[in-house]
């Protein structure tokens, strides 16, 4: 197990680490540990950090017995709980402060973020799991104690990080799935790969139970385990984040993390995060999942807290996967185009496509080239082009085909057609071309015309 063990331990090392703010002493802060704690080990102790829009600087500690103690605890209004993960340094989460000034901004709610740093505080990772079962059984008698006072358990929504989003679904499993929602943000994969839908976050946990990921190949959970579940430019290597162990501790946590800036960034709505129906990430790449005809609303749906709106529909559909591309940093949103092409050639020709959009002196490219593309006589082709940038307006498109031929002739290949479709902006038009001739590996550039210009 040693090996294991290190990786964890490696990985893990610094997670979301941060300083807690200087407050008010009357203020009760997150529990902040060092390494000290760590190396010698901490005990389960659960702490429940009470915010509201009346004191969102300043946290009240509940007493899990007598919730009258407490004036600006408000059953009436819906409650979220915050669940981190994993804390091997003992430091604060960066994030906490964040997510509770987003969460108020959403709606009226009490926003409860629950500590358990004396437990999740240990470099044995396997001692912060096999606590996550009793810090559950914790949380669950608090929200039992709210519920006989009068709060309602639908009206009850849990956010884990990480090992935090399987505690949240062990509390989920002892309320027998009657908590409204669980929203989990990259499932801590490690001892849980195998486990059972009992031992680790599930869709019978919650009414609605909705998922990120963005680290499956290293310590998130591979897999399905929501109503809906989101992968993040697949679902695991994250733009940006460092591709080599020289980088340091970014390399190992920057894949896992990234799903708590995501959530963050969409909370805060400066990223509308649209997600994709599809079986898998390459179709979504291929451009054969652009449809959300069967939801309702009648669009696809869209990482954050409003993911909710779809969730009669998710439940009747079962299990869904979601895809989407994000950009290497804020607001992570790529503008993306349906692009659709006939051409007409000769000789059957392979290759990948660069599409730019130009809009005065500046310009953005979109790089198909997750695969090799067959381009013969009168074939149709459907691509989807996403762009880091969103351009307005589109004065010029250029457009290059890369067959990797650098020693004989280059062939020609002609374009009856080419339609680009935005996506997310229904209320743009449409942009097309006709006719146009090109060689291989030679960029064309062109004006686009709208779409009903042409006979």
């Amino acid at each position: 197990m040693f090996p294991l063990r290190l990786l964890v331990l490696l990985g893990l090392l610094g997670l979301y680490e941060g300083q807690g703010e200087t407050r008010s002493s009357s203020c009760d802060d997150f529990t902040d540990l060092d390494l000290s704690h760590c190396f010698m080990g901490t005990s389960l102790y659960v702490r429940l950090l009470l915010y509201t829009r009346a004191n969102l600087d300043c946290g009240r500690e509940i007493n899990h017995h007598h919730l009258s103690s407490q004036p600006l605890l408000d059953l009436r209004r819906p409650t979220a709980f915050v669940i981190h993960g994993y804390r091997p340094t003992g430091a604060p989460p960066i994030w906490i402060n964040h997510i509770v000034h987003l969460l108020a901004e959403q709606e009226d709610m009490n926003v409860i973020v629950v500590d358990w740093n004396r437990g999740a505080a240990n470099l044995n990772y396997f001692t912060a799991v096999t606590y996550t079962g009793e810090a559950a059984h914790n949380l669950t008698g608090f929200i039992r104690t709210m519920q006989e006072e009068g709060a309602s358990l639908s009206s009850i929504h849990l956010i884990g990080v990480s090992l935090g989003a399987h505690l949240a679904g062990f509390v989920g499993a002892n309320l027998k799935g009657k908590i409204g929602r669980i929203t989990g943000l990259d499932p801590a994969g490690p001892m849980f790969t195998s486990a059972t839908p009992e031992g680790r976050l599930d869709p019978s946990d919650a009414m609605f139970v909705d998922v990120l990921h963005t680290d499956m190949n290293s310590f998130g959970l591979i897999g399905a385990h929501g109503h809906i579940d989101f992968y993040a430019n697949g679902g695991a290597d994250q733009p940006g984040c460092p591709k080599t162990i020289f980088s340091g501790k970014s390399y190992f946590v920057c894949d896992h993390q990234r799903s708590v800036f995501l959530f963050l960034c969409a909370l805060n709505r400066t990223c509308k995060l649209t997600g994709y129906p599809c079986s898998s990430y390459s179709r979504f790449l291929d451009g054969q999942c652009l449809q959300c005809e069967a939801f309702k609303p009648a669009s696809c749906p869209v990482l954050g807290y409003n993911v909710s709106q779809w969730r009669d529909t998710l439940v009747q559909l079962g299990q869904t996967k979601v895809f989407f591309s994000t950009t290497a940093s804020l607001p992570y949103r790529k503008l993306i185009y349906r692009v659709d092409m006939v051409t007409w050639n000769q000789y059957l020709r392979w290759g990948v496509v660069y599409i730019r959009l130009h809009s005065g002196r500046t310009f953005t490219e979109a790089r198909v080239d997750h695969k090799l593309l067959r381009f013969e006589q009168y074939t149709s082709t459907r691509l989807l082009a996403q762009f880091d940038e969103d351009l307005q307006p589109v004065h010029k498109i250029s457009l290059r085909i890369n067959t990797g031929n650098i020693i004989g002739p280059r062939y020609k290949i002609r374009l009856l057609r080419i339609r680009f479709t935005p996506l997310e902006h229904p209320d743009r038009p449409l942009m097309c071309r006709y006719d146009i001739i090109m060689e291989e590996n030679m960029e064309v550039a062109f004006r686009p015309l709208p779409c009903d210009s042409h006979p």
